[in-house]
């Protein structure tokens, strides 16, 4: 089975290849010479991966995953959320500062990653899968793997930000592997049906 990822993120791209390596040939925009540039202007997570998901397939006729993940902090109302790539209005580095700046000196830190996948596998087929990892956000950047805010979140049950984490131990406990297991398993058990579009 082949799956176009429909994104330029190539942090994401890695993540997800990394972790379906043997399951599905992954395919990334540029291994099919694909340019789309697409606005996430939905309203929610779920609005943004739909989106992306149809636009890749329709231009490329490929199963596409679609995808957008959001950071929720609670002492924020669940901000940045659906915002949190464009939450300062410039690149992760000024995301991360917003954010630090806007928690300094409160208690609650606590926060939650939140994937939300779009598989398009046709034309009025489409399947939608949600990954959530809870945790807090530390009160200074730590390490510089990874992406996005991994540098200032951590995960429940570590005393690191996924930014001191190496890829491969992330990867084993991310949101993003949450819904991407969700992902298979459907892929799995609607197999006879779902062979026909995604060979």
């Amino acid at each position: 089975m082949r799956l176009l990822v429909a994104s330029n993120n190539q942090g994401k791209i890695r993540e997800i290849k990394s972790i379906l390596e043997g399951e599905i040939e992954v395919l990334s925009p540029l291994d099919i010479s694909l340019d789309l540039s697409i606005l996430e202007s939905g309203k929610t997570l779920q609005e943004n991966a739909i989106k992306k998901g149809l636009a890749y397939f329709r231009h490329s006729r490929i199963c596409s995953l679609g995808e957008d993940t959001g950071l929720e902090v609670e002492a924020l109302d669940g901000k940045p959320g659906v915002n949190s790539a464009r939450y300062s209005g410039s690149g992760d580095e000024e995301n991360r500062k917003k954010l630090l700046k806007e928690l300094w000196g409160r208690d609650d830190r606590r926060a939650c990653f939140r994937t939300v996948m779009a598989l398009v596998i046709q034309e009025g087929w489409i399947e939608c899968f949600e990954g959530v990892m809870r945790g807090k956000i530390s009160r200074s950047e730590r390490g510089r793997a990874g992406f996005g805010y991994d540098p200032i979140f951590i995960p429940d049950g570590f005393n690191k930000t996924f930014g001191e984490m190496d890829c491969g131990e992330k990867n084993k406990i991310s949101h993003r592997r949450m819904a991407l297991e969700k992902v298979l398993s459907f892929i799995q058990r609607e197999w006879d049906e779902v062979e026909k579009f995604c060979k």
